[in-house]
């Protein structure tokens, strides 16, 4: 079933419920944890979406999400103004390459890079937890910025998030917890925002190119809303390792699946 036939066909109330609950997982996830693409974007290919298809929807659809989960980060961001100002250009820059890239990769090609993309991101967020506390006991508490590893790590994050973007927010996190002189819960929340930009230009060039799946992105966006404000909630409460390991497990499932 190709993109066009999908746009076409009218979704039975089964496939509704899933794609709204797709959304509210993924906004759920990116909300506590990060690693939301890794719950929509499988269900998507396993609704019969090409994966090229699939990708461009999902960035879209879940987007709305994004806004929601930064409300928990609210206090840390507003005195970062100046950091994303300088940021927020390379940022924007690297989304919008890796964007291009994605949309003049042929469908054939990306769907042999997706299963190693998702395994890539996978064991990405698998180890995020020992990241967190790496980062944490070390490179944050020193006193010196490194200005050339926030550029370039930045760009080179945010070309991947154009391009993928599952697991970019570990990638971030890492390359701004190892740049910047400051705590994990600040580097989390300047994080969040640099994520915001990202997909949002991303979303913002594959809505101007097309081939999206309307109905597809509107279910995922009612769903991701609310799933990002609710995972904002939770995230200080809530012990994410269960659903680290569900997330993890779909992705390892959905590679291991397209690769077969």
């Amino acid at each position: 079933m190709d993109a066009g036939q999908l746009a076409t066909t009218s979704f039975s109330a089964f496939h509704v419920l899933l794609l709204i609950l797709a959304g509210l997982g993924a906004g759920i996830f990116n909300g506590v944890a990060g690693g939301g693409s890794l719950v929509s974007f499988p269900l998507l290919l396993a609704l019969g979406y090409p994966a090229l298809t699939a990708n461009i929807t999902n960035t879209v659809g879940i987007w709305p999400g994004y806004l929601g989960g930064a409300a928990g980060f609210r206090h840390e961001i507003s005195d970062q103004k100046e950091r994303l100002v300088r940021l927020s250009p390379v940022a924007g820059a690297g989304a919008i390459v890796g964007a291009i890239l994605l949309l003049t990769t042929s469908s054939a090609l990306f769907t042999q890079l997706a299963p190693w993309l998702i395994l890539g991101a996978s064991a990405l967020f698998a180890a995020q937890p020992l990241l967190r506390r790496a980062l944490d006991s070390s490179s944050v508490a020193t006193s010196t910025s490194h200005p050339v590893l926030l550029m370039g790590g930045t760009f080179l994050a945010s070309v991947y998030g154009g391009y993928f973007g599952a697991g970019m927010g570990v990638m971030l996190l890492a390359i701004l917890g190892l740049a910047l002189p400051d705590s994990i819960v600040r580097t989390s929340g300047l994080r969040t925002v640099l994520s915001i930009l990202i997909n949002g230009i991303a979303a913002a060039v594959f809505l101007l190119h097309g081939g999206l799946v309307w109905e597809a992105v509107g279910l995922l966006a009612i769903g991701s809303l609310f799933g990002g404000w609710l995972g904002a909630r939770l995230a200080l409460s809530i012990s994410a390792t269960a659903l680290r390991v569900v997330v993890v497990v779909v992705g390892l499932g959905t590679a291991v699946k397209l690769l077969l």
